[in-house]
Protein backbone atom coordinates (compact mmCIF):
# COMPACT_ATOMS: atom_id res chain seq x y z
CA UNK A 1 0.00 0.00 0.00
CA UNK A 2 1.77 3.26 -1.13
CA UNK A 3 1.86 5.58 1.83
CA UNK A 4 1.42 9.62 1.57
CA UNK A 5 3.85 11.69 1.78
CA UNK A 6 3.93 14.28 4.50
CA UNK A 7 5.41 17.80 5.56
CA UNK A 8 9.21 17.46 6.46
CA UNK A 9 8.41 20.49 9.46
CA UNK A 10 5.24 19.39 10.96
CA UNK A 11 3.71 15.95 9.55
CA UNK A 12 1.13 17.24 7.62
CA UNK A 13 -0.28 15.88 4.50
CA UNK A 14 0.83 17.92 1.52
CA UNK A 15 -1.85 17.72 -1.06
CA UNK A 16 -2.08 15.55 -3.82
CA UNK A 17 -0.18 15.98 -6.99
CA UNK A 18 1.98 19.12 -5.49
CA UNK A 19 5.95 17.89 -5.44
CA UNK A 20 8.46 20.05 -3.69
CA UNK A 21 9.54 21.24 -7.66
CA UNK A 22 5.77 22.89 -7.39
CA UNK A 23 5.75 24.15 -3.88
CA UNK A 24 9.40 25.86 -5.31
CA UNK A 25 7.75 27.84 -7.92
CA UNK A 26 4.99 28.91 -6.17
CA UNK A 27 7.28 30.44 -3.71
CA UNK A 28 9.17 31.79 -6.38
CA UNK A 29 6.05 33.33 -8.11
CA UNK A 30 5.08 34.95 -4.45
CA UNK A 31 8.61 36.19 -3.59
CA UNK A 32 10.32 38.59 -6.20
CA UNK A 33 13.20 38.69 -3.84
CA UNK A 34 13.37 34.66 -4.60
CA UNK A 35 13.23 34.91 -8.37
CA UNK A 36 16.04 37.55 -7.86
CA UNK A 37 17.96 35.23 -5.72
CA UNK A 38 17.55 31.94 -8.12
CA UNK A 39 18.80 35.07 -11.28
CA UNK A 40 22.26 35.48 -8.96
CA UNK A 41 22.70 31.90 -8.43
CA UNK A 42 21.92 31.03 -11.90
CA UNK A 43 24.34 34.27 -12.92
CA UNK A 44 27.25 32.94 -10.75
CA UNK A 45 26.95 29.30 -11.81
CA UNK A 46 27.24 30.53 -15.71
CA UNK A 47 30.29 32.57 -15.02
CA UNK A 48 32.18 30.31 -13.30
CA UNK A 49 31.44 27.57 -15.89
CA UNK A 50 32.24 29.40 -18.55
CA UNK A 51 34.94 31.56 -17.40
CA UNK A 52 37.42 31.10 -20.13
CA UNK A 53 34.66 32.97 -22.58
CA UNK A 54 33.77 35.68 -20.79
CA UNK A 55 36.54 36.92 -19.11
CA UNK A 56 37.94 39.38 -21.39
CA UNK A 57 41.75 38.73 -20.43
CA UNK A 58 44.03 36.33 -18.91
CA UNK A 59 43.73 36.93 -15.11
CA UNK A 60 46.85 36.16 -14.44
CA UNK A 61 48.68 38.38 -17.22
CA UNK A 62 50.79 41.41 -15.96
CA UNK A 63 50.23 44.44 -18.23
CA UNK A 64 53.06 47.30 -16.31
CA UNK A 65 51.96 49.78 -18.73
CA UNK A 66 48.47 50.23 -17.38
CA UNK A 67 49.31 49.65 -14.11
CA UNK A 68 46.15 51.15 -11.54
CA UNK A 69 44.11 52.23 -14.87
CA UNK A 70 40.79 53.54 -13.60
CA UNK A 71 37.46 51.38 -15.17
CA UNK A 72 37.10 52.47 -18.29
CA UNK A 73 35.93 50.86 -21.68
CA UNK A 74 38.48 48.77 -22.48
CA UNK A 75 38.66 47.33 -18.45
CA UNK A 76 35.32 47.97 -16.88
CA UNK A 77 36.90 47.31 -13.41
CA UNK A 78 39.71 49.01 -13.92
CA UNK A 79 43.76 47.34 -13.30
CA UNK A 80 45.49 46.55 -10.46
CA UNK A 81 48.97 46.93 -9.24
CA UNK A 82 50.64 45.13 -12.24
CA UNK A 83 48.07 45.82 -14.70
CA UNK A 84 45.82 42.67 -14.21
CA UNK A 85 42.73 43.10 -15.52
CA UNK A 86 40.41 43.58 -12.75
CA UNK A 87 37.05 42.08 -13.94
CA UNK A 88 39.04 38.84 -15.49
CA UNK A 89 40.05 38.20 -11.69
CA UNK A 90 36.51 38.89 -10.16
CA UNK A 91 35.38 36.13 -13.06
CA UNK A 92 37.63 33.71 -12.32
CA UNK A 93 37.31 34.19 -8.65
CA UNK A 94 33.32 32.75 -8.89
CA UNK A 95 34.83 29.61 -10.25
CA UNK A 96 37.11 29.44 -6.92
CA UNK A 97 34.84 30.70 -4.86
CA UNK A 98 31.62 28.34 -5.92
CA UNK A 99 33.86 25.41 -6.34
CA UNK A 100 35.07 25.36 -2.33
CA UNK A 101 31.66 26.20 -1.58
CA UNK A 102 30.28 23.32 -3.52
CA UNK A 103 32.36 21.06 -2.31
CA UNK A 104 32.58 21.81 1.35
CA UNK A 105 29.17 21.82 1.66
CA UNK A 106 28.75 18.73 -0.13
CA UNK A 107 31.31 17.07 1.95
CA UNK A 108 29.58 18.84 5.47
CA UNK A 109 25.96 18.23 4.64
CA UNK A 110 26.54 14.38 3.65
CA UNK A 111 28.95 13.97 7.08
CA UNK A 112 26.29 15.75 9.10
CA UNK A 113 23.24 13.88 7.84
CA UNK A 114 25.12 10.35 8.27
CA UNK A 115 25.85 11.30 11.98
CA UNK A 116 22.17 12.83 12.27
CA UNK A 117 20.57 9.76 10.84
CA UNK A 118 22.94 7.10 13.29
CA UNK A 119 22.30 9.99 16.02
CA UNK A 120 18.49 10.28 16.00
CA UNK A 121 17.56 6.51 14.41
CA UNK A 122 19.19 4.96 16.98
CA UNK A 123 19.28 7.65 20.20
CA UNK A 124 20.67 6.21 23.52
CA UNK A 125 24.60 6.19 24.05
CA UNK A 126 25.56 6.36 20.65
CA UNK A 127 23.60 9.78 20.67
CA UNK A 128 24.83 11.06 23.72
CA UNK A 129 28.35 10.03 21.93
CA UNK A 130 27.96 11.61 18.59
CA UNK A 131 26.26 14.84 19.93
CA UNK A 132 28.74 15.38 22.54
CA UNK A 133 31.66 15.49 20.04
CA UNK A 134 29.17 17.87 17.76
CA UNK A 135 28.87 20.02 21.14
CA UNK A 136 32.62 20.37 21.32
CA UNK A 137 33.59 21.14 17.87
CA UNK A 138 30.27 23.94 17.68
CA UNK A 139 31.64 25.23 20.95
CA UNK A 140 34.48 26.95 18.98
CA UNK A 141 33.59 29.91 16.24
CA UNK A 142 33.48 28.90 12.99
CA UNK A 143 36.16 31.32 11.71
CA UNK A 144 37.92 30.65 14.27
CA UNK A 145 37.79 26.68 14.00
CA UNK A 146 38.44 26.94 10.45
CA UNK A 147 41.46 29.05 11.01
CA UNK A 148 42.96 26.82 12.73
CA UNK A 149 42.83 24.04 11.09
CA UNK A 150 44.00 25.74 7.74
CA UNK A 151 46.39 26.90 9.72
CA UNK A 152 47.53 23.14 11.20
CA UNK A 153 47.65 21.49 7.91
CA UNK A 154 49.06 24.20 5.56
CA UNK A 155 47.39 27.15 3.88
CA UNK A 156 45.65 26.20 0.59
CA UNK A 157 42.52 26.75 -1.47
CA UNK A 158 42.04 22.45 -0.44
CA UNK A 159 42.64 22.48 3.38
CA UNK A 160 40.46 25.69 3.42
CA UNK A 161 37.81 23.47 2.10
CA UNK A 162 38.13 20.71 4.36
CA UNK A 163 38.76 23.09 7.31
CA UNK A 164 34.93 24.45 5.78
CA UNK A 165 33.43 21.03 5.88
CA UNK A 166 34.40 20.64 9.69
CA UNK A 167 32.39 23.58 10.35
CA UNK A 168 29.19 23.12 8.55
CA UNK A 169 28.91 19.08 10.33
CA UNK A 170 27.52 19.92 13.80
CA UNK A 171 24.78 22.16 12.30
CA UNK A 172 23.65 20.21 9.78
CA UNK A 173 23.81 16.79 12.10
CA UNK A 174 21.51 18.30 14.84
CA UNK A 175 18.86 19.65 12.27
CA UNK A 176 18.90 16.36 10.59
CA UNK A 177 18.59 14.24 14.12
CA UNK A 178 15.71 16.74 15.03
CA UNK A 179 14.11 16.15 11.92
CA UNK A 180 14.70 11.94 12.35
CA UNK A 181 13.44 12.29 15.99
CA UNK A 182 10.56 13.57 14.22
CA UNK A 183 9.32 11.33 11.55
CA UNK A 184 9.64 8.39 13.28
CA UNK A 185 7.02 9.23 15.89
CA UNK A 186 5.19 8.97 12.36
CA UNK A 187 2.66 6.12 12.62
CA UNK A 188 4.26 4.42 9.30
CA UNK A 189 7.13 4.15 10.36
CA UNK A 190 6.06 2.33 13.70
CA UNK A 191 4.70 0.21 11.55
CA UNK A 192 7.42 -0.92 9.40
CA UNK A 193 9.11 -1.44 13.08
CA UNK A 194 6.72 -3.77 14.17
CA UNK A 195 6.33 -5.33 10.68
CA UNK A 196 10.34 -6.46 11.33
CA UNK A 197 12.02 -4.16 8.46
CA UNK A 198 15.50 -4.18 8.44
CA UNK A 199 16.60 -0.39 9.83
CA UNK A 200 18.19 0.40 6.75
CA UNK A 201 15.25 0.20 4.88
CA UNK A 202 13.12 2.00 7.14
CA UNK A 203 15.59 4.93 7.45
CA UNK A 204 16.22 4.83 3.04
CA UNK A 205 12.49 4.45 2.50
CA UNK A 206 10.54 6.13 5.47
CA UNK A 207 12.80 8.62 7.42
CA UNK A 208 15.63 10.05 4.64
CA UNK A 209 12.60 11.11 2.47
CA UNK A 210 11.01 12.98 5.05
CA UNK A 211 14.45 15.06 5.96
CA UNK A 212 15.76 16.18 2.43
CA UNK A 213 13.71 19.30 2.99
CA UNK A 214 15.57 20.75 5.71
CA UNK A 215 18.96 19.11 4.34
CA UNK A 216 18.80 20.91 1.42
CA UNK A 217 17.84 24.49 2.91
CA UNK A 218 20.44 24.18 5.13
CA UNK A 219 22.91 23.33 2.51
CA UNK A 220 21.60 26.50 0.10
CA UNK A 221 22.34 29.00 3.25
CA UNK A 222 25.83 27.06 4.22
CA UNK A 223 26.80 27.76 1.17
CA UNK A 224 26.92 31.92 1.21
CA UNK A 225 28.50 30.84 4.81
CA UNK A 226 30.39 28.85 2.80
CA UNK A 227 31.70 31.38 0.58
CA UNK A 228 32.25 33.99 3.08
CA UNK A 229 34.03 32.31 5.54
CA UNK A 230 36.49 31.41 2.14
CA UNK A 231 37.04 34.85 1.30
CA UNK A 232 37.88 35.50 5.05
CA UNK A 233 40.70 32.53 4.97
CA UNK A 234 41.77 34.26 1.93
CA UNK A 235 41.64 37.97 3.16
CA UNK A 236 43.60 36.37 6.04
CA UNK A 237 46.65 34.89 3.83
CA UNK A 238 45.60 31.25 5.13
CA UNK A 239 43.42 29.99 1.99
CA UNK A 240 43.48 30.59 -1.50
CA UNK A 241 47.38 31.43 -2.41
CA UNK A 242 48.84 34.06 -4.49
CA UNK A 243 48.55 34.27 -7.43
CA UNK A 244 45.33 33.08 -7.61
CA UNK A 245 42.32 35.33 -8.24
CA UNK A 246 40.28 34.43 -5.05
CA UNK A 247 37.79 37.31 -4.07
CA UNK A 248 39.32 37.48 -0.13
CA UNK A 249 42.90 37.37 -1.61
CA UNK A 250 42.04 40.27 -3.95
CA UNK A 251 40.43 42.82 -1.13
CA UNK A 252 43.69 41.36 1.21
CA UNK A 253 46.41 42.31 -0.88
CA UNK A 254 45.64 45.07 -3.69
CA UNK A 255 42.78 46.37 -2.23
CA UNK A 256 43.71 46.65 0.97
CA UNK A 257 47.02 47.78 0.10
CA UNK A 258 45.75 50.46 -2.70
CA UNK A 259 42.76 51.65 -1.45
CA UNK A 260 42.66 55.30 -1.56
CA UNK A 261 44.41 54.92 -4.92
CA UNK A 262 42.54 53.12 -6.51
CA UNK A 263 39.52 51.98 -4.29
CA UNK A 264 38.10 49.57 -7.35
CA UNK A 265 40.99 47.33 -6.46
CA UNK A 266 38.43 46.70 -3.12
CA UNK A 267 35.02 47.71 -4.02
CA UNK A 268 34.53 45.46 -6.99
CA UNK A 269 35.54 41.82 -5.08
CA UNK A 270 33.24 42.98 -1.95
CA UNK A 271 30.65 43.42 -4.06
CA UNK A 272 30.89 39.89 -5.53
CA UNK A 273 31.18 38.29 -2.24
CA UNK A 274 28.21 40.09 -0.84
CA UNK A 275 26.23 39.28 -4.17
CA UNK A 276 26.78 36.09 -3.92
CA UNK A 277 25.91 35.51 -0.24
CA UNK A 278 22.71 37.43 -0.44
CA UNK A 279 21.98 35.50 -3.48
CA UNK A 280 22.19 32.59 -1.73
CA UNK A 281 20.86 32.66 1.95
CA UNK A 282 17.67 34.44 -0.07
CA UNK A 283 17.41 31.34 -1.99
CA UNK A 284 17.62 28.98 1.28
CA UNK A 285 14.57 31.35 2.48
CA UNK A 286 12.62 31.05 -0.67
CA UNK A 287 13.24 27.38 0.02
CA UNK A 288 12.38 27.35 4.05
CA UNK A 289 8.93 29.16 2.54
CA UNK A 290 8.20 27.11 0.09
CA UNK A 291 8.98 23.62 2.14
CA UNK A 292 7.89 24.99 5.76
CA UNK A 293 3.72 24.75 6.46
CA UNK A 294 4.36 26.92 9.22
CA UNK A 295 6.42 29.87 7.34
CA UNK A 296 4.46 29.11 4.44
CA UNK A 297 2.10 31.82 3.47
CA UNK A 298 -1.26 31.46 2.91
CA UNK A 299 -2.12 31.40 -0.86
Amino acid sequence: MAIARTSTFAGEPVAEGQGWLGELVTALRRNPLGVASAGIIVLLALTATFADVVAPYDPLAPQPEIRLSAPSRAHPFGTDDIGRDVLSRVIYGSRISLWVGLLAVGIGTIVGMLIGLVSGYWEGRLDMMLQRIMDAIQAIPGLLLALAIVSVLRPSTTHAMIAIAIVIIPGNSRIVRGAVMSAKQNRYVEAAQAMGCRHLRIIVRHILPNVTAPILIIASIWFGNAILIEASLSFLGVGTQPPEPSWGLMLSTTGRAFFEQAPWLAVFPGLAISLAVLGFNLFGDTLRDAWDPKLRRSG
